[in-house]
Formats: structure tokens, sequence, C-alpha cells
């Protein structure tokens, strides 16, 4: 049985950009519905989508309120996009209840990223996460690898959780930014490569097979589908 495709709601008065939000979304895998004003989109959005791209600046209903009346019914995860990127501007667009920010224009990349991100986090997922003989109990806050307690800090932590959710599965920097250290890190690349290089130093070096891989060019993964 196939996959079923995440939907995703774009709401979005410019048929330009609609249909090229439609057209890259598709060919990432994704099921779209689109809506062109406000009323339609805030109809559409309490339809139970998994994630909704917002405009700000609409017909009928403006994005901020869409976002404040979807808000008192459902979770679903909004990102809002738009022109504005003053700070009061992404201010209120989170005090109404956006999941995320998003300026115009933005990479496609970009974008992509953050979707993936959101619909992560609403993916339901075991307590305890294990690749080979690394375990992590995410409630007690414990790692061990071959039986031996590995400490780790919050950051560290954070960052081999997310590697273990998505372990066999190559992810660039700018992923491992917005699912780690969120949005407002996004560019720093160094970090990165800092936190992998100490995670390797604690549950890598000294065991075998090694879990934490670069690829070249593109970032990093964790893979447990080596042999020991």
């Amino acid at each position: 049985m196939s996959e079923q495709k995440a939907r995703i709601l774009v709401v979005e008065d410019d048929p330009k950009i609609a249909r090229v939000l439609q057209l890259e979304l598709e060919h990432d895998g994704y099921a779209v519905e689109l809506a062109s004003d406000g009323l339609r989109g805030l109809e559409r959005a309490l339809n139970e989508p998994d994630l909704v791209l917002l405009d700000v600046l609409l017909p009928k209903m403006d994005g901020l309120e869409v976002c404040r009346q979807v808000r008192k019914q459902t979770d679903v995860p909004i990102i809002m996009l738009t022109a504005k990127d003053a700070i009061p501007d992404r201010v209120s667009g989170l005090d109404a209840g956006a999941s995320d920010y998003l300026t115009k224009p933005f990479s496609i990349e970009e974008l992509l990223a953050r979707i993936r991100v959101r619909l992560r986090e609403r993916t339901p997922v075991n307590s305890v996460l294990s690749a080979h003989d690394l375990t992590m109990d995410r409630d007690r806050r414990e790692v061990r690898r071959a039986e031996r307690a590995v400490q780790l800090t919050a950051r560290e932590f954070a960052l081999l959780e997310f590697l273990l959710l998505h372990r066999n599965k190559v992810h660039t920097r700018d992923e491992l930014f917005l699912g780690v250290w969120g949005s407002d890190f996004l560019g720093d690349s160094n970090l990165i490569d800092v936190y992998i290089r100490y995670l390797r130093g604690k549950i890598d070096d000294g065991f075998e097979p090694k879990l934490i891989h670069t690829v070249r060019g593109v970032g990093y993964m964790l893979r447990d589908d080596l042999p020991a």
C-alpha cells in the first residue's frame, strides 16, 4: 500500500505564485489544495489539512485574521508567507498563532525544509529510539551506546534525537538548523559542524559501526543499515 501524501493548503491570491507553489509541492510529493481569498482559505483550513501556507495580504479576510480563527479550532501547522519583513509584522504573525513565518521572496528549498520540519513535529514517535547498540530514552533523557551511559548536553541530545527520528536519511545543514535550533540560526553552518563533531566524539569514537556519516556536498545522516 502506498504511503498517503501529506495534504497542504495554499492560501494565496496571486495566481502565479499559487501555481508555482502547487507545482513545487506536488513535485515534492504533497497533495495540494488552493484557496484564493481569506474566507475560502478559512473554510478549507478547518477541513483538516496537514499544513497551511498562508499569505497575509488576502481579499475578504486578511491572513492574520484567518490564522486567529483557525487557531481557535485546530493546531494545524501554519506557515505565513508575506512580503512584510519588519519585526512587528513577524511578531504579529506569530502572536496570531502562526507556526512559522517566511518573507517573500524566499527560496523554495527553504520553504520545503520548513514544511518538512513542521510535518515531522506532528508525527507520533516512540519514547525509546535506537540504532544498532545506541539507545535513547526520551522520557528519561538517557543515552547509551553498547550499554555504556553517554552524557550529552541539551543541544547535543536534541541533535541526536533529530538524527535518530530521521535515520538513514541525509539532512542538509539548513534542515538540521530548522529542526534543532530553529530559523534564527539559519546560515551559521559552522555550528552544525561543531556539534556533529561533539556527537561523534561521544557516540562513535571507540565504537563500531560508526553511526554518523558525512555526505559530501550535502550534509549528514545517521545510519543504522550497516552491518555491525
